[in-house]
């Protein structure tokens, strides 16, 4: 696996210019399929996300988040009589089949994007997606998914630098922690959070205690934690994804490292905590746009209709992907149907209030700005922080 990563690595920016130029050998916008043309028929919508591999989890949760969005709009009548007919692709988590994806996707004539989950993936087919005309709203969340300025770019929830500057402020301000220690991968999400939590740090005049640097399919964190060990931090800041910030836990207790764990929105999840152990897990503090499903009215009725329909407990990266349908959808529907860079704009221009907070999309297609700070109990669940 670590050998693919690499690979993958190496092969990202030339597949993705070959993606570029396959697509370039149509017009802009020639290959969106009868769909883009035809005012009656079905309206096509690709879900991409993660149905298979290490970050399959992620990718379900996100997929059927976006369905459920879709699925009550039909049920309502679908737009101006029209059905949304959506296809899941799976891009399993891996930058290269995203690359092909996002050609696939746009000859198989969807007209938008939810997804994917992952940054780097979404950073792959970014350029693919603007070539073809197609707005994607995607759930990766690091900062250089805003530094593309790509018009066709939206994220629905805050980047990487709000959840980490909410996190480092809470850490620092309100609980008076400064000996903080830092592990991250280099994958693009991981990048993405040391490089965020770590300008957080400075602009509160706190250098790290420690700055390890592990890849994403890494299992094994003995060395980088046996250093972390040795400082002796009171606060262990992990930037990776569910399933690694929950084996780098697990392996830091048994090292012996007693400091608290914070980390964005990964730690608050159920994979996590299954990953780590709950008593390994407890404690941890967790920046998030979303705290819960008991938080207001319009997250209980989520996480009832969640419950109802896939008999499992609604959480963050579903309500991420059910807020970014439902504001493609207030979008097909205020346009009426438009296509191309009028959709898009009619993206930007959507106000709404979701389950992850007030989106009103900057510049950078940021629709969120804020987070909040959570933690898990003694039973695993994310809770509001104690003070």
């Amino acid at each position: 696996m670590v050998q693919r990563r690499i690979r993958t690595a190496a092969l990202f920016a030339g597949a993705a210019a070959l993606g570029m130029l396959l697509a370039g050998c149509s017009a802009p916008g020639a290959n969106k399929g009868a769909n883009a043309t035809d005012s009656s028929g079905p309206i096509k919508i690709a879900i991409v996300d993660a149905q298979s591999g290490q970050l399959s989890s992620l990718g379900d949760w996100e997929a059927k988040g976006a369905k459920m969005a879709f699925d009550e709009q039909n049920a309502a009548g679908g737009i101006d009589g029209r059905k949304i007919v959506y296809t899941v692709y799976d891009d399993q988590g891996d930058p290269t089949t995203s690359t092909n994806l996002a050609n696939k996707l746009a000859s198989d004539g969807n007209i938008a994007m939810i997804g994917t989950a992952e940054s780097a993936d979404s950073l792959a087919m970014a350029p693919i997606m603007a070539q073809n005309k197609i707005p994607m709203i995607t759930s990766g969340q690091s900062p250089k998914l805003g530094e593309l300025h790509n018009s066709f770019v939206f994220l629905n929830s805050p980047s990487s630098t709000a959840y980490d500057e909410t996190l480092a402020k809470y850490l620092v301000n309100d609980k008076g922690y400064t000996s903080i220690a830092m592990i991250s991968n280099n994958g693009a999400y991981g990048a993405g959070e040391r490089d965020a939590f770590k300008a957080s740090l400075k602009d509160l005049s706190v250098s790290p205690a420690a700055d390890q640097v592990v890849t994403p399919d890494q299992k094994d964190f003995s060395s980088a934690l046996t250093q972390i060990r040795g400082k002796n931090p009171k606060v262990l800041f992990i930037g990776a994804e569910e399933v690694e910030t929950g084996l780098i836990v697990k392996q830091a207790r048994q090292l012996g490292i007693d400091a608290v764990i914070a980390g964005g929105a990964p730690a608050g999840t159920p994979v996590y905590v299954k990953t780590a152990g709950i008593d390994n897990a407890e404690g941890t503090i967790v920046s998030t746009p979303y705290l819960g499903n008991d938080t207001n009215d319009q997250t209980k009725k989520f996480a009832a209709d969640y419950k109802a329909k896939y008999n499992e407990t609604g959480e963050l990266h579903g309500a991420k992907a059910y807020d970014g349908a439902k504001i493609l959808i207030q979008a097909l529907q205020n346009s009426k149907v438009a296509t191309g860079q009028a959709l898009s704009d009619a993206i930007r221009a959507v106000k709404y209030d979701g389950l992850v907070g007030h989106f009103d999309f900057d510049e950078n297609g940021i629709g969120v700005h804020e987070t909040q700070i959570g933690e898990i109990d003694q039973d695993g669940n994310l809770v509001a922080a104690n003070g």
